[in-house]
């Protein structure tokens, strides 16, 4: 599995990232998002989750 990063972070390689749960499981209607190069991960729909990359 990938790692797990935070709302907010900075810097991670531009892809497609979705909504895991605080340990990475996976969480209904999870969100997904697309970012490009230097941008930072949205906030998630409830505290405590986290991105992982797709794919």
């Amino acid at each position: 599995m990938d790692r797990l990063h935070k709302p907010g972070e900075d810097n991670r390689p531009a892809g497609e990232y979705v909504e895991v749960g605080p340990r990475g499981g996976a969480v209904p209607h999870p969100r997904s998002v697309t970012i490009d190069r230097g941008d930072r991960l949205p906030p998630t729909r409830e505290k405590g989750r986290k991105w992982v990359r797709k794919g």
